[in-house]
């Protein structure tokens, strides 16, 4: 391992990591960020950069392509003169002081302290055509509130797949802009509360497919229909939709952690109290949707990155042996701003 230990490793590159990346920047912790690297699952930017249009995030009155959004907070990050690193993080020790990381293919590194915003991909069905139309924005989504409103959806027959609380929620936001939302589910009976289920149910705008699953999403440049499969009788038929939801649930990226920070049973990451970011291990921080099962935006994780940011910054200022430093004295009186600003 190096002899350089770092004083803050934020893991992700997703909006909770850039932004922390440029508070913490700006506040002279002189942060690394590891990126991560393309795989089929997830790239570099997280779940954005399969996002075409984003008409939800402020400042951006015309809208701005996932992948343009994500190049520019990187941007602003690296102006400030956070260093960036296009590895993963393949396992962590957080049983030790200082904190070791491991990249992929670099040597360990050494840290004070760590902001893990890795992110949760979405579930996807695995069948053909759903990710090269979900990449290229042909109408195949993980995210009803992020892209339900988008022109491209307005007036048509959209289609939802799943059967718990996020697919009952997705359909009936879905009908604020479909002529009309199906839900597709493979069993005779949802698995959702039955107080989100009856909500779905009972909507004039919603039509349920039962015992169905998706077999193959059609369309070249943009979706057309789907190919449903009866999951008792086998039988195929075609239903034209002009979009297609998938909501069978989201996976935390938290494999590489291997139970050192608390989880909940669907591997989120547990913070300690509410509206804060530390997490089970102290010097350790969690940002975005590696902590959030619920929100799921862009905006919100963007906002618990600066959260971390703060806290880390606050950590290290006040953590023993650690008041000598230039870099953490500056921290401390930025801190310190912050708090004046606060109390006014």
């Amino acid at each position: 391992m190096a002899d350089r230990v770092e004083n803050l490793v934020i893991i992700g590159s997703g909006p909770a990591a850039w932004t922390a990346a440029v508070y913490a920047a700006r506040a002279n912790l002189n942060p690394v960020v590891y990126e991560g690297e393309p795989s089929r699952e997830m790239i570099p930017g997280g779940q954005l950069m399969w996002t075409t249009d984003i008409e939800n995030y402020p400042g951006f009155p015309e809208g701005i392509s996932g992948q343009d959004l994500m190049e520019r907070m990187k941007e602003q990050a690296v102006r400030f003169g956070t260093q960036v690193v296009g590895e993963n993080i393949a396992s962590v020790d957080f049983s030790v002081r200082p904190i070791r990381l491991s990249p992929t293919w670099s040597e360990p590194i050494a840290t004070l302290s760590v902001i893990v915003a890795t992110g949760a991909r979405a579930n996807w069905l695995g069948i053909p055509n759903e990710e090269r139309l979900a990449q290229s924005g042909g109408g195949v989504s993980a995210c009803a509130v992020c892209d339900g409103a988008l022109p491209f959806f307005r007036d048509k027959v959209l289609a939802v797949v799943g059967g718990g609380d996020s697919a009952m929620e997705e359909a009936t936001y879905l009908t604020k802009y479909a002529s009309l939302v199906v839900i597709i589910h493979r069993r005779d009976q949802f698995r959702a509360s039955k107080i989100m289920a009856d909500r779905a149910l009972d909507h004039p705008k919603i039509e349920v497919e039962w015992n169905t699953e998706v077999a193959d999403v059609l369309g070249d440049d943009a979706i057309s229909g789907i190919r449903l499969r009866d999951t008792v009788s086998g039988a195929e038929r075609e239903l034209a939709v002009g979009g297609l939801f998938v909501a069978i649930g989201h996976t935390p990226n938290t494999a590489f952690l291997e139970g050192q920070l608390e989880t909940t049973e669907h591997g989120y990451v547990v913070t300690r109290c509410p509206w804060r970011t530390e997490t089970s291990v102290d010097g350790v921080f969690a940002a975005g949707d590696v902590i959030d099962d619920f929100y799921r935006q862009a905006v919100t994780s963007a906002g618990t990155g600066c959260m971390a940011a703060l806290e880390a910054e606050r950590w290290l200022a006040h953590h023993d042996g650690l008041g000598e430093s230039p870099v953490l004295e500056t921290a401390e009186s930025s801190v310190g701003r912050a708090e004046e600003d606060l109390q006014r």
